[in-house]
């Protein structure tokens, strides 16, 4: 009978969640690297450069690959001859995992799980409780695999039942636009076929745990109907031309994982759950002889890039824009920003509105006027750090207040990450404004642009509160210009047209 020590089992998903932070797995930097080599767009080709040079960035600082360092899902397999020598509950020794390894010193994670979630939302600041799946299992260790899914993925989460003669590659075909760019491709999807509702979602999360083999698959050719199905939705979903963050491109998923189970006879469950490029999960088993020992990538698995869009790029100093400079911007365009903008995510946006609506005036320092705002929740800085990683957030969170940002403080540009929604698009047209766009999983490449930071109101809503960064040729690309052509739009319908000629 082996005995698993509590501070074993603590230290090891503090480890863990400190590994997955700044470390992509081998499969995933392979998988995104022949991705890359491979991509005609020059557009994706150059996100995947930037995700690609985050990484290995992270790797060697051990500073987190995305501002959103996720919530913690944890799936136990626990042996049914363990012994505990433990004070504390199972689902308490995890959460002081989570705790310790979001709080670690030399590397803070931000935390983003609140409570109460429909009332007061109030961040818990450690990052804790984590989602925890447990099932006893014959043997005598503990089988812990972990994810921190960030909320720009996890939101894009679909459900439906099919009728049993349904046809599932279509739903999926259907549904994958429908998900916008928030979901930061290219990453994997997960797919859960069967069971009840709750088991599909449950199954879709598991696969994502799974390591990329999808070419190893094509070599072979497959030996089920679940293998066949990977097959086709991988080319199907890659042949729509959504791209590496949505912009237009060859690769929008780099797998798709499938795990299926037994259900009713009248039900057909389908979940689809999408990884991120953070494509954050590991996976390890505790023995009794301690905690786990977690080897990193070896350094060869990176590929060698400079960044050569930079040298293209526009320099632009967005303390003296004016509207006319902005309307000579065309989508697609990659700019250089210096100067000094304000942040502001959802929390933020909401109470500028509620104070408009008030009569009352925003907090000193709160000026928009001919300025832009960042939709950004950095991590904490740690040693000299101006700010930790400080990459997008999922712009479309911020449609709804779009129109009262631009006609009613003086707003003219915002920066964020995926798409803008119609409404959103037809506000920036009418405003003559601009929306641009920086790429989802390439926080502390992004941060190593921000020369300064400053809180200017909103303190209480910790990494949603409202900072004023002063960035030096930060890297962004013109996403909606101010005729109101978004390249979220134009990309992938052009690159559909391109894959279809290809295949044909």
């Amino acid at each position: 009978m082996t005995t698993i020590k509590q501070d074993d089992l603590i230290q090891s998903v503090a480890d863990a969640l400190q590994y997955i932070s700044y470390y992509h797995p081998a499969d995933y930097i392979q998988a995104l690297t022949a991705a890359w080599e491979k991509e005609a767009s020059p557009a994706a080709r150059d996100a995947m450069a930037q995700i690609l040079v985050n990484s290995r960035m992270c790797a060697e600082g051990h500073r987190p690959i995305c501002q959103d360092t996720g919530m913690v899902t944890a799936i136990l397999k626990v042996g049914m001859d363990v012994k505990w020598d433990a004070s504390m509950s199972l689902e308490e020794m995890v959460n002081e995992g989570v705790r310790q390894g979001y709080n670690h010193p030399d590397n803070i994670l931000r935390a983003s799980v609140v409570s109460d979630p429909a009332g007061k939302r109030l961040n818990t600041r450690d990052n804790t409780p984590a989602v925890i799946h447990t099932r006893i299992v014959p043997g005598d260790k503990v089988e812990i695999g972990l994810a921190a899914k960030g909320g720009g993925s996890e939101n894009k989460s679909k459900f439906t039942v099919l009728n049993p003669s349904g046809d599932l590659v279509d739903w999926v075909l259907k549904t994958v636009p429908t998900m916008g760019a928030g979901w930061c491709p290219p990453g994997m999807l997960g797919i859960g076929i069967g069971g009840s509702a709750e088991k599909a979602m449950l199954l879709a999360k598991e696969s994502l745990m799974e390591h990329i083999d999808i070419h190893e698959l094509m070599a072979r050719g497959p030996q089920n109907r679940v293998e066949e199905l990977r097959l086709e939705l991988f080319e199907k979903v890659n042949a729509l031309g959504i791209g590496a963050q949505g912009l237009g491109g060859l690769t929008t998923v780099l797998d798709v994982k499938i795990l299926d189970y037994p259900t009713h006879a009248a039900s057909l469950p389908v979940a689809m759950i999408p990884n991120c490029a953070a494509t954050r999960h590991v996976e390890f088993t505790l023995d009794g002889s301690g905690p786990a020992n977690l080897q990193p990538p070896s350094p060869d698995v990176w590929p060698e890039i400079s960044l050569a869009g930079s040298a293209k790029a526009r320099r632009v100093n967005i303390d003296t824009i004016t509207r006319e400079e902005i309307a000579s911007w065309k989508p697609g365009e990659s700019l250089l920003l210096s100067g000094k903008l304000l942040t502001g995510r959802d929390a933020a946006h909401k109470r500028i509105q509620d104070m408009l609506a008030r009569g009352e005036p925003l907090p000193e320092g709160v000026d928009f006027n001919n300025r832009f705002i960042y939709y950004v929740g950095p991590v904490d800085p740690v040693g000299d750090e101006v700010v930790g990683p400080a990459g997008p957030t999922t712009s479309t969170r911020m449609d709804p207040f779009t129109d009262m940002m631009l006609g009613e403080t003086g707003l003219i540009g915002m920066v964020g990450k995926a798409e803008r929604g119609p409404a959103a698009i037809d506000s920036i047209k009418r405003h003559r404004a601009v929306y641009l766009m920086a790429v989802g999983g390439a926080a502390f490449l992004v941060s190593k642009a921000i020369r300064s930071s400053r809180m200017v109101a909103f303190e209480d809503l910790g990494m949603e509160a409202i900072r004023e960064f002063e960035v030096e040729d930060m890297p962004v690309t013109v996403a909606v210009d101010s005729k109101g052509t978004s390249v979220h739009q134009t990309g992938p319908a052009e690159w559909k047209v391109k894959i279809g000629k290809l295949v044909d």
